[in-house]
């Protein structure tokens, strides 16, 4: 009972005679030999000679490189013995890691090949990720360790830490286990195609790092201070008394008890002072603009000005940022260390973070390639909607054809604002938004947000086709799928409770969009590392943020390079609308744009 209703510390508290791993028994008795250099080399040739299927699980303190402190590795291949090798010995796993014929199994493939780039080791041959496959299976879950999937594929019993000969033994069951699904699933084909080659792309990015110039940090940090400083003692002759900014309690006395500002939100620990808020209060009061913009300085010197020199490895001088191909539930990758995915690109501030990402050397150059208004393609490509393909075909301004269309004005007639507002109805119709929140997201009335989105569906109907599909699809399957096939699950579509059905309606809508823009990167990132490899360039590919890559290139490989990413990102995934990217290239990540 306990382990079907999830009480995984209760069931650590029952005092039960628990498998070490709680893992079905396999009728064989296991043991951990640590392979001195004899028995290592005579446990390698019989692996050679049998052409066995093997499990080799990386021993490391972090999966984070340059952190990575590499104890050893774990070999398996008969299921009832488990060696060990020191760092000293990974030579000695050269041939049967190189040989094609010799299937290997693993968790966490990127981490295991950051180690073996390392010592200058390929691996070649099919391999098989456990971590990988349960994310396509279950892309919502949160923790994917060989605990968290042995106690939900194999029956464990115990959340408790699995030793070395468990790990192996849960590695060998759960592959056929994992496998079948992604069969029975059809998503086969994306994860050996897409997410298995991307993982290695994603290692070299890691491992290559990007370099950043320390002198603009430096600088930009005393300007913040000195910003930071100014806009405190504003707030201050605002609210007439010194009081603690960052107090939720505080700043909520002065901006509604002392200034009397409205409130317009409330929480269950009192009244709100969010982001949200204070944008709507902005426009009656100066102190929440200025609230506002505190705030930001706050939060882009500490995540990014002052850290940034911190996260730079000594032995490369460079940072090196972990992408996480198991982050997202709609497919994107996402970053940390530092998080990337959150510069902001509208900002004067984020803009000269950016100045801080430089070429490694005075010879190279960035080069940046943005997909441009991919989503927006994307929808065209799924709805079939005439108009919208017209015009991706005919190259129009889509923001001006939507408002030109929403507005009835001719083209020539649209104004920045109409424009503006049309922009923000096409996305918003990709994030399935309702007049309620185009209403506040346009400072209008819902009736008015409603209008637009009426006239947007009535000139674009196959647009309107597409998402009831979705959402019909989504109530019927239990999920929405990409273009490639990748799965997204939607428990709460059939909800009673309004709010998580409605969340779940719009997450139908978006995630066949958003996914199908992950996986035509992902795509273009493998494809891009390929024409790298053939072609032998010096240039690589050093950052993925949202639509954008970036790679550190020799200034005399830019016009190769150039054509390289966009004949590939261009033509990666053919769609019914033409692709378009947008190169540059520059000194440094801002000027680069």
């Amino acid at each position: 009972m306990f382990r079907k209703l999830e009480f995984k510390t209760w069931l650590k508290e029952l005092s039960l005679p628990v498998r070490q791993a709680g893992l079905p028994d396999s009728g064989q008795e296991h043991k951990i030999q640590t392979y001195s250099a004899e028995e290592g080399d005579e446990a390698l040739r019989q692996i050679s000679a049998s052409k066995k299927e093997i499990v080799i699980l990386v021993d490391c303190s972090s999966e984070v490189w340059p952190q990575v402190k590499l104890n050893g590795f774990y070999l398996s291949f008969k299921n009832s013995e488990v060696g060990t090798l020191p760092p000293t010995q990974i030579n000695r796993l050269r041939q049967i890691l190189e040989d094609e014929e010799i299937s290997k199994i693993t968790h966490d493939f990127k981490t295991l090949l950051i180690a073996l780039k390392e010592n200058h080791i390929e691996i070649k041959g099919k391999v098989f990720d456990t971590l990988l496959a349960a994310y396509l299976l279950d892309p919502a879950k949160v923790n994917f360790s060989l605990e968290e999937l042995s106690w939900e594929y194999l029956g464990s019993y115990s959340n408790m830490q699995l030793d070395e000969t468990a790990k192996t033994d849960a590695v060998f069951k759960l592959k056929p286990i994992l496998e079948a699904q992604l069969k029975e699933k059809e998503l086969l084909e994306l994860f050996f195609k897409v997410e298995m080659p991307l993982a290695a792309v994603l290692a070299g990015m890691e491992l290559k790092g990007v370099k950043i110039d320390t002198g603009v940090l430096k600088e930009l940090s005393v300007k913040m201070q000195t910003r930071t400083q100014e806009l405190i003692e504003k707030i201050y002759a605002l609210a007439q008394e010194e009081f603690n900014i960052n107090s939720p309690k505080q700043l909520s006395r002065i901006l509604f008890e002392k200034l009397k500002l409205p409130v317009v939100k409330k929480t269950k620990t009192g009244v709100s002072t969010d982001e949200e808020v204070l944008n709507k209060l902005a426009s009656q009061h100066p102190l929440p603009a200025m609230l506002l913009e505190y705030r930001q300085l706050v939060k882009l010197t500490s995540t990014y000005i002052d850290a940034l020199p911190e996260l730079i490895n000594p032995s490369t001088g460079r940072v090196h940022t972990s992408f996480n191909q198991t982050g997202t539930e709609t497919g994107r990758l996402s970053s940390s260390s530092p998080n990337l995915q959150n510069i902001p690109i509208k900002t004067e501030l984020g803009r000269r973070i950016r100045r801080a990402f430089v070429a490694s050397n005075q010879n190279f150059s960035l080069l940046c390639a943005d997909y441009s208004q991919i989503e927006l393609r994307i929808l065209a490509h799924l709805s079939g909607d005439e108009n919208l393909i017209r015009a991706f075909k005919k190259d129009e301004d889509i923001h001006k054809l939507t408002a030109s269309l929403i507005f009835n004005q001719k083209i020539t007639e649209v104004t920045n604002e109409m424009r503006d507002t049309a922009k923000r109805v096409n996305f918003g119709i990709i994030y399935g938004i309702s007049a309620y929140g185009l209403a506040k997201d346009l400072g209008v009335g819902q009736e008015k947000a409603q209008d637009f989105i009426d006239a947007y569906f009535l000139r674009y109907p196959k647009v309107r086709n597409l998402c009831d599909a979705q959402i019909k699809k989504a109530r019927k399957d239990g999920f929405v799928t990409t273009i490639l096939g990748r799965r997204r699950y939607l428990p709460q579509i059939n909800s009673a409770n309004n709010t998580l059905r409605q969340f779940a309606e719009r997450q139908a809508i978006n995630a066949p969009v958003q996914g199908s823009a992950a996986d035509l990167i992902k795509l273009a990132m493998i494809n891009i590392q390929r024409g790298l490899d053939r072609k032998k360039l010096q240039s690589r590919l050093t950052l993925q943020v949202h639509d954008e890559l970036v790679f550190d290139c020799p200034d005399a490989e830019v016009n190769q390079m150039q054509e390289l990413v966009r004949q590939t990102m261009e033509n990666v995934l053919p769609l019914s609308v033409p692709v378009k990217v947008s190169i540059t290239a520059g000194k440094n990540w801002l000027d680069a744009h």
